[in-house]
């Protein structure tokens, strides 16, 4: 039987991933999460609360696996980047000592990184493949730097102690599993948008011009890409963007939302916000390498992953008033 090891399981896209493999007989699955975590991960997993930066408590937390996904990461909307660029960045990168250094004592099958897109946060190739980190310029952001190096660490451990690793990069992940938060832009902007359009907020602010590219992609498509990758022996030591193909503008995705919670199309007005020093202006990948390598592509078309997640955020906020 494989055991696998979910770090930041409680999160949306960890808990996700723990849900679709608790659906799989052919594992085991720990998560580790110094969150609350729900009941049914309780129900399904076994659950630890130690902290992955401390090199003997990442030892027994990855004790007998045979797999790990590594998700944990101080992570949030544009707003958090620039709030908390030490912090992130310190604690991003102990962790990475901690979980990585435990994966190569217990010499884990398969290491699989949660990397992120923001690591072509100055990528001037579109749609971007993933040969493109070896001549991107590095981010600006703490929060991209952050997360490019850790893909630094699984590749330096992969040389150095045969680490077996496979990268994989979410872009613009949505989906139920995250809360907004009262000020704009500390959450993803799907949930600020919905959060807002739902409050009665009219017109609907937005940061910058609204021309910015996203490529929104269902945190269960995200999920189902991860685990096709962590089987894959065509996987072993590769980076795969885990993404829709898609692109969208701000204001296009604004538009979805604000038709999804049932307003009225002829209503739709946006109003612009100052942005952060770090918007990426275009955000566009290209997904032939997961399409080849693994046979994966997304299912879930947007505007039904919209629908879905105004659903459960109405949800949440009947039961939480």
């Amino acid at each position: 039987m494989k055991r696998v090891l979910v770090t930041g399981g409680a999160g949306m896209i960890g808990g996700a991933i723990v849900r679709a493999l608790l659906r799989d007989p052919d594992f085991e699955v720990r998560v580790c999460d110094q969150r609350e975590v729900p009941g049914w991960i309780r129900e399904g997993a076994e659950v630890q609360t130690g902290d992955l930066r401390d090199p003997e408590q990442a030892r027994a937390a990855l004790s007998g696996a045979t797999h790990v996904i590594h998700c944990a990461a101080i992570v949030g909307g544009i707003a958090n980047f620039h709030r908390l660029p030490y912090t992130l960045t310190e604690v991003n990168n102990a962790l990475y000592n901690g979980v990585i250094g435990a994966a190569l004592a217990e010499q884990v099958e398969r290491f699989v990184y949660i990397s992120s897109s923001m690591v072509f946060e100055r990528a001037t190739l579109f749609p971007t493949p993933e040969t493109h980190i070896s001549n991107c310029l590095p981010p600006q952001s703490a929060y991209g730097f952050s997360k490019l190096t850790g893909e630094v660490y699984c590749r330096a451990a992969h040389e150095q102690f045969g680490l077996p690793y496979t990268i994989c990069r979410p872009f613009n992940a949505y989906g139920p599993g995250e809360l907004p938060d009262q000020e704009p832009g500390i959450a993803h902007a799907v949930p600020d948008l919905i959060r807002k359009v739902l409050a009665g907020q009219r017109p609907l602010a937005i940061f910058g011009s609204g021309e910015q590219t996203r490529t929104l992609t269902h945190v269960d498509d995200i999920a189902a890409g991860v685990l096709a990758a962590m089987r894959s022996p065509a996987a072993l030591n590769e980076d795969f963007n885990i993404s829709a193909s898609q692109e969208r503008t701000v204001a296009e995705i604004a538009r979805i939302i604000w038709e999804a919670c049932g307003e009225d199309p002829d209503a739709f007005a946006l109003e612009h916000l100052p942005t952060f020093p770090v918007d990426v202006q275009r955000r566009w990948p290209s997904v032939e390498k997961a399409k080849r390598l693994l046979g994966w592509e997304t299912q879930i078309e947007l505007s039904e992953g919209i629908a879905a997640t105004v659903r459960w955020l109405r949800e949440r906020e009947v039961a939480m008033s």
